[in-house]
């Protein structure tokens, strides 16, 4: 398993963009999209800002790095994103051919990927990328966690 405690470059930037995130009173989630080690997208979560429910790190950093990179699918791109995608966003990685999903803390409630709809386990999914959970762990959670300690 990962250390938790010792975040990858790329998951630090993640974790910038869900710092941002909650600083707009965004849910703290956020997503960076590399290829070769280098980034191509950053986001963190703007659903309220934008009103779109579906304005997820996840979402905005594909839609991102699509229009970077020019196409639909970002072969050879991997996603580090704090949260466990939900499965909206993990349908969309799937539809996007990205090769590796990195993410922090696991999401036993809305996870579409380790829990809940399990999208990749379906015989429908036409793309399985290499799923690495827990790096970051702690810091994603206890982000997450005053997050929403704040909100009550």
């Amino acid at each position: 398993m990962p250390d938790p405690l010792m975040p990858d470059p790329l998951m630090s930037i993640a974790l910038a963009e869900a710092e941002a995130a909650a600083l707009r009173g965004e849910v703290p989630v956020g997503a960076v999209v590399s290829r070769d080690g280098r980034i191509v997208a950053a986001a963190g979560n703007r659903v309220e800002e934008l009103g779109d429910p579906t304005a997820h790190a996840e979402m905005l950093a594909i839609r991102s790095a699509a229009a970077i990179l020019g196409g639909p699918r970002l072969e050879g791109c991997d996603l580090h994103v704090t949260l466990e995608p939900c499965p909206m966003c993990a349908a969309a990685i799937s539809l996007a051919r990205i090769r590796r999903v990195v993410f922090g803390a696991y999401d036993p409630k809305g996870g579409g990927v380790e829990h809940g709809a399990r999208v990749y386990d379906h015989a429908t999914c036409h793309h399985r990328p290499e799923v690495i959970g827990g790096v970051g762990e702690t810091a994603a959670a206890a982000m997450l966690k005053r997050f929403f300690q704040r909100l009550r």
